[in-house]
C-alpha cells in the first residue's frame, strides 16, 4: 500500500488531516487500530459513560501509581476506534481561552496566536448557538451546538454565578470566555458528532482516501528521511509507503510512544530499550500535562434530577426513546450548563472551569447512593506539574508508562482549595435554596485545609485532557519535538499534528483545539498560504488586577 500521505491515527486531528488533504486532490492513507464507530453506545450522547468504559473502544491505558495521591493508577482513557478520542469523550467543545495561544507562541510556536488559530476555528465549525458574529463559523464540517436547558437545575447554575458575583456569558468560545452560562457540544442532530462523523466518512467517499484496520508499530526511516510505516496486521508485518510524508496524529500517548519506537526520543532512554538512536529529541514524551478535577455533589430537594432514569426501565425508556425519535434525555450529553471563573485576583484570565451536571454520578457510571442529586466538575485548568510518557520495552505491543506526576507542585493543593471553597459558596446562593438540601462530597465536615487536601488526594480524577509530550517550538530548542509547521525536528519527511504538540494545556476540554491542530496543520503540510489572522479583541476582565471577579 502506498499513498501521497500516511496519517497514524483517526482521532480528532487525524481525520481532519484526511478530510483537508483529500480535499486538495492528495492520496491519503489513515491508519487506525480501532474498528467500527456505529452503534448506540457511541452515537448516542446520552451513552456517553458506556464507551470510555469499552475495552472494544479504549486502549484501556492507565497511570503509574501516583505519589501525591495515594499511590492511585488512575485511568487514562484514549479512543481505539474511527473518530478517536472524540468518539468516546463527553462531547463537550471548548476552544480554549485567547491568552493560551498567545502562551503558545511566546512559548516559540510561532504562527500559532490567537489570530493565527481564530480562523481556524471558525473554518472548522457549523454554529447553531445564535447569531455567528466575528467570532464564530457557520459552514465547517464539524456542528456545534447547544442541550435545550429544560432542567431548572442548568438555570439556578447560572443564576448562582451571577448572585455571587461572577459574570455571566453567552458565549464562552466567542469574544468572552470568562462567566456563567451555556455549554456546547459536538453534537448534531441528537447524534455524536464526532470527528469520524464529520470529517472521516466525507473524506473516505474520495476516491483518493482510503482507511486501513492496522496496528501501527513504528515510523519506517531511511537515511534521515520517514518512508513509511510499519504496521501488524492479521499476524503479519508489512509496510505502507508514503511517497510525501508520514504523519503522526496517534494521541498525546501513543505518538510519543511511536516516535521512542521509531528511535526518536531522548538518547539515553532509547538505549536502555536497545532501540538506535534516529534523532536525540529528549523533549518526547516530556511535558506530560492534564486537567484534574473532583465532583462537589449535594442532595437535591426535589426530584428533578436525572437520578429518576438511573435504573434498568429508565435507561431503557431513554434509549428507546432516542431509537425511536432521535431525542429526548439522550440526545443530550447534560453538559449544558458551565462556568469559567478566575481563582483570584491577579489572575487574567480564567484558571477554574466548571461542568455541572443535573445528577450525582461518576464518569464510570457509579451513581451516588443517596438518589436525587447534582455536581460540579471543577479544577485548576493550569496546573505547574508536569509528568512523562515513557517506554515500558521495546515491544510495541506493551503500552507506554504514563505518569503524570499530579499535584507534585504546592501551588496545584493551594488552587484545589480554592475551587472547594468557590463552589460551595456557589452553591449557597439564594438560586439553589430550593434545590440544595445538602453536600454529599466533601460533605460539609471536610473543611481545613488537610480535610480539603485528604479529600482531593482519595477522590481526584482525571478529566481526560492529556497532551503536551511532543510539544511544538522554536527548532533550536532542545526540548522542542515539532517547529511551528509540526515537522519533527531531526528527521525529514515526518510530522506529528494532535494534542502531543500543545505547548501547554488549553483552558477547557481539548477536543476542539486538537481539531484545530489537524485543520492548520493541513495548511502547513500542502505548502499553503495561512488563512488571514483575525483581527478580533477577546475580552478580559478590567478588574483582574485587582478582583477575584
Amino acid at each position: 500500500m502506498e499513498a501521497d500521505y500516511v496519517i497514524v491515527g483517526a482521532g480528532s486531528a487525524g481525520c481532519a488531516m484526511a478530510y483537508r488533504l483529500s480535499e486538495a486532490g492528495r492520496s491519503v492513507i489513515v491508519i487506525e487500530h480501532g474498528g467500527s464507530d456505529a452503534g448506540p453506545f457511541i452515537q448516542m450522547p446520552g451513552a456517553l459513560s458506556y464507551p470510555m468504559n469499552m475495552p472494544m473502544y479504549d486502549w484501556g491505558f492507565r497511570s503509574e501509581p501516583e505519589p501525591h495521591l495515594g499511590g492511585r493508577k488512575l485511568a487514562t482513557p484514549r479512543g481505539k476506534v474511527i473518530g478517536g478520542s472524540s468518539s468516546i469523550n463527553g462531547m463537550v467543545f471548548v476552544r480554549g481561552h485567547a491568552r493560551d495561544f498567545e502562551h503558545w507562541a511566546e512559548s516559540g510556536a510561532a504562527g500559532w496566536s490567537y489570530a493565527d488559530v481564530l480562523p481556524y476555528f471558525r473554518r472548522m465549525e457549523t454554529w447553531h448557538g445564535g447569531e455567528p458574529g466575528e467570532f464564530r463559523g457557520t459552514s465547517g464540517p464539524l456542528h456545534v451546538s447547544r442541550g435545550p436547558r429544560t432542567n431548572p437545575l442548568f438555570h439556578a447554575f447560572v443564576e448562582a454565578g451571577r448572585q455571587a458575583g461572577y459574570e455571566v456569558t453567552s458565549d464562552y468560545n466567542g469574544q468572552k470566555q470568562e462567566g456563567f452560562g451555556p455549554m456546547e457540544a459536538t453534537i448534531y442532530k441528537g447524534r455524536r458528532w464526532s470527528a469520524a462523523n464529520a470529517y472521516l466518512k466525507p473524506a473516505l467517499k474520495r476516491p483518493n482516501c482510503t482507511l486501513t484496520r492496522a496496528f501501527a508499530r513504528r515510523v519506517v526511516i531511511e537515511n534521515g528521511r520517514a518512508i513509511g510505516v510499519e504496521v501488524s496486521r492479521g499476524g503479519a508485518m508489512e509496510v505502507i509507503r508514503a511517497r510525501a510524508e508520514v504523519i503522526l496524529a496517534a494521541s498525546s500517548i501513543n505518538s510519543p510512544k511511536i516516535l521512542m519506537l521509531s528511535g526518536i526520543g531522548a538518547a539515553g532512554h532509547l538505549a536502555e530499550h536497545g532501540i538506535p538512536v534516529v534523532a536525540d529529541r529528549p523533549g518526547v514524551g516530556a511535558n506530560l500535562q492534564d486537567h484534574l478535577e473532583i465532583y462537589m455533589q449535594f442532595a437535591s430537594r426535589q426530584p428533578i434530577t436525572l437520578y429518576k432514569y438511573w435504573n434498568l426501565f429508565g435507561k431503557a425508556w431513554v434509549g428507546a426513546q432516542w431509537l425511536l425519535t432521535g431525542g429526548g434525555i439522550g440526545a443530550s450529553n447534560q453538559f449544558e450548563s458551565c462556568a469559567f471563573i478566575r481563582s483570584d485576583k491577579g489572575v487574567d484570565y480564567p484558571d477554574v472551569q466548571y461542568h455541572f451536571l443535573p445528577i450525582a454520578v461518576r464518569y464510570d457510571g457509579k451513581a451516588a447512593a443517596e438518589g436525587h442529586g447534582f455536581q460540579a466538575h471543577v479544577g485548576p485548568m493550569r496546573s505547574k506539574s508536569r509528568g512523562a510518557v515513557t517506554l515500558r520495552s521495546a515491544d510495541p505491543a506493551d503500552a507506554p508508562r504514563i505518569f503524570f506526576n499530579y499535584m507534585s507542585h504546592p501551588d496545584d493543593w493551594a488552587e484545589f482549595r480554592k475551587c472547594v471553597r468557590l463552589t460551595r459558596e456557589i452553591f449557597g446562593q439564594d438560586a439553589f435554596a430550593p434545590f440544595v438540601k445538602h453536600e454529599i462530597q466533601p460533605g460539609a465536615g471536610v473543611a481545613s485545609d488537610a480535610e480539603i487536601d485528604a479529600f482531593i488526594r482519595e477522590h481526584a480524577e482525571s478529566a481526560y485532557h492529556p497532551c503536551g509530550t511532543a510539544r511544538m517550538g522554536r527548532r533550536d530548542d532542545p526540548m522542542a519535538v515539532v517547529d511551528p509547521e509540526c515537522r519533527v525536528i531531526g528527521v525529514e519527511g515526518l510530522r506529528l499534528a494532535d494534542s502531543s504538540i500543545f505547548p501547554r494545556i488549553t483552558n477547557g476540554n481539548l477536543n476542539a483545539p486538537s481539531i484545530m491542530v489537524g485543520e492548520k496543520a493541513s495548511d502547513h503540510i500542502l505548502g499553503k498560504g495561512m488563512l488571514s489572522p483575525a483581527n478580533s479583541e477577546p475580552w478580559l476582565s478590567p478588574r483582574w488586577a485587582a478582583a477575584q471577579r
